[in-house]
């Protein structure tokens, strides 16, 4: 029996930072010298997740210095003249105010078990996030508390220890097949997939739609 939701945040319930990355992906191609826009993306998230993947444990660096480094990095190899921290600073005016998918707040009203947030967004940005929509989660665990991001099983480690939980008494709830539902099941905790494009479903996987047809999957019956 599920006792309680753990719930990924951006992309899951409010969107993810896509549009304002495509605005700063614009603004290196127009000051920089770049063949293919596409390029520009391509190398910024290189150089995010090579940085990502190592940041856990004593070498942990949160989620915003992270993406300023490998912003600044992107800039600098593409010849750009942008400024890498006010582009910086238009990510992370989305993060603590980033639109919500209009399913979102009656799930959270909804439920009839605890909710906990478990993100890889900084503490602060995803706390700021949450009062700007009036949201009530049970509580809210992060990279930064754990000093891991996801997929790796710290997080969800620490976000079962906190609660008291075992892994067969949640589900998680993503919309990353790699961080939500390969982190999470990495350590035993049931997974259900948020599949907002319709992407072809792997097997073995759960997915809904939206976060409204999580309570007529088998986890809720």
């Amino acid at each position: 029996m599920v006792k309680a939701i753990f719930l990924d945040f951006y992309g899951t319930v409010v969107y993810e930072d896509g549009e304002v990355i495509r605005q700063i992906s614009q603004e290196i191609f127009d000051t920089g010298k770049v063949n293919d826009k596409s390029e520009i993306g391509s190398y910024w998230w290189n150089e995010f997740q090579t940085a990502f993947i190592s940041s856990y444990g004593e070498n942990f660096v949160t989620q915003r210095e992270l993406e300023y480094q490998s912003l600044e990095k992107t800039i600098q190899y593409f010849n750009s003249s942008a400024d890498a921290y006010a582009l910086s600073e238009l990510m992370f005016a989305h993060w603590v105010k980033p639109p919500i998918f209009e399913e979102s707040k009656q799930f959270f009203e909804t439920s009839s078990v605890p909710i906990y947030i478990i993100s890889n967004i900084d503490r602060d940005d995803i706390l700021q996030a949450i009062e700007f929509h009036g949201l009530k989660p049970n509580g809210v665990f992060t990279s930064e508390d754990a000093k891991s991001y996801k997929p790796r099983k710290e997080l969800f480690e620490f976000a079962l220890s906190c609660t008291g939980l075992s892994a067969g008494q949640v589900v998680h709830i993503g919309d990353s097949l790699s961080s939500d539902v390969k982190g999470a099941s990495s350590v035993g905790i049931n997974t259900i997939w948020v599949n907002r494009s319709s992407r072809e479903i792997p097997e073995g996987v759960i997915a809904v739609k939206n976060l409204l047809e999580v309570y007529h999957t088998d986890f809720f019956k």
